[in-house]
């Protein structure tokens, strides 16, 4: 669910506590975690931790920093930052990246100490049996060529359902190679925008281009530049691992030689070959959304549109999804995404807000986080910005 339903749901759950009500609450998201009066820790059926969220953070006291005041490209700073010695995690965080250190290990000189988290005492508990892996470089293959201009454009994109306008006038632009995230409240619109620029919807009215291409006279052409990972697993559940690959590389026109090798290189490359004979249904999450990701990019699609790609899994499994996008996008890949994890919409260079169907914000995540800044809330987070521009958007339209 989006941020502001996040809130209410926990402002119910607090009445209920109130109110003498025990709540077991399961959640693959740390932040929810940490308001919990007690705390079991799973992992491979095992249990890791019980006790209050904070003696669990104090695992990681002292290890916690942040490298302030970043310019430039991030997502590569950060890559820097996980191959040096001592870093057991990193993160983008608005202009700062933050570490987490092993035990004694010196940070960066420009690092400034932060307080620890539950997510980074989580992270480096499953690290010391999961090591981390170096950021995948998506390279060796010429980046995605969209003759200079625009990988997506809508203009004055429209849709209604009968009486009710889902989506309505939304414009923007993104230039090749950029991370673009579209957030929203639930029911705002936004999968509604993403499936008519993906061509599973037609537009009601209004415009809608992939790679210079109007979804409206040349859809086939368009598709064929663009991969689509849907919010909820939408490949053939009775269809082993191995037989997925194959279909969806056969449905992307794949032959031959060049069709083996896509393949084995997703299976590589997502570390599927333990689940090859596998039915797709029976994946752990974590699995089925690498399955999805990768048959998503098997033909090496210019555009790449995420639906909600790390909906429920947990904070490992995610840093493993941005590293791949990561680096997808370093090599040219221009990569749409939908998310309520608001954590997540750091890595996108810039974001766009829908609500009520309409585009009511864009720009960076900094820039969104400036403007929610006040003597109330003088260090805002993303999702402070998200909750302050839909209360006034609400209250200018009453």
């Amino acid at each position: 669910v989006d941020p502001m339903s996040r809130r209410e749901l926990w402002r119910m759950v607090q009445e209920l506590v109130g109110q003498g009500i025990g709540v077991l609450w399961s959640t693959a998201y740390l932040d929810e975690a940490e308001r919990c009066d007690g705390m079991l820790l799973l992992d491979k059926g095992r249990l890791l931790f019980a006790g209050p969220p904070a003696e669990f953070t104090g695992r990681v006291a002292g290890r916690s920093f942040a490298i302030k005041g970043l310019d430039g490209d991030k997502r590569a700073l950060q890559a820097e930052a996980e191959g040096l010695p001592g870093v057991q995690d990193s993160l983008i965080q608005g202009r700062s990246l933050r570490l987490v250190m092993a035990p004694g290990a010196e940070p960066p000189a420009q690092a400034v100490p932060v307080a620890p988290r539950l997510e980074d005492a989580f992270v480096t508990r499953l690290r010391e049996d999961t090591p981390s892996k170096p950021m995948r470089d998506e390279g060796g293959r010429p980046p995605p060529d969209l003759g200079g201009g625009l990988a997506v454009e809508a203009r004055d994109l429209t849709r209604d359902f009968g009486a009710f306008r889902a989506v309505d006038k939304v414009t923007f632009a993104v230039p090749a190679g950029e991370i673009f995230g579209l957030l929203g409240p639930n029911g705002a619109g936004k999968s509604t925008t993403f499936k008519m620029l993906c061509g599973l919807l037609e537009p009601t009215s209004g415009v809608a281009r992939v790679a210079g291409i109007d979804l409206g006279h040349a859809l086939g052409a368009a598709r064929a530049r663009i991969g689509y990972m849907s919010q909820k697993f939408s490949l053939y559940g009775q269809l082993s691992v191995a037989q997925n690959l194959d279909f969806f590389a056969g449905a992307y026109g794949l032959a031959g030689k060049r069709r083996r090798a896509a393949v084995e290189r997703m299976v590589e490359a997502f570390e599927l070959q333990p689940y090859l004979k596998a039915d797709a249904i029976l994946l752990p999450l974590g699995f089925k959304q690498r399955l999805a990701l990768a048959c998503a990019t098997l033909h090496d699609p210019a555009i790449l549109f995420l639906d909600e790609p790390t909906s429920g899994v947990d904070p490992l499994t995610r840093r493993e999804f941005w590293r791949r996008i990561n680096g997808m996008a370093a090599h040219g890949v221009t990569v749409l995404v939908t998310t309520h994890f608001l954590d997540e919409a750091e890595y996108c260079d810039r974001v766009g807000i829908v609500y009520r169907g309409r585009l009511i914000a864009l720009d960076t995540p900094d820039a969104l986080k400036d403007g929610a800044r006040g003597a109330a809330c003088p260090d805002p987070t993303l999702d402070d910005a998200f909750v302050a521009l839909i209360a006034a958007d609400g209250r200018e339209a009453a």
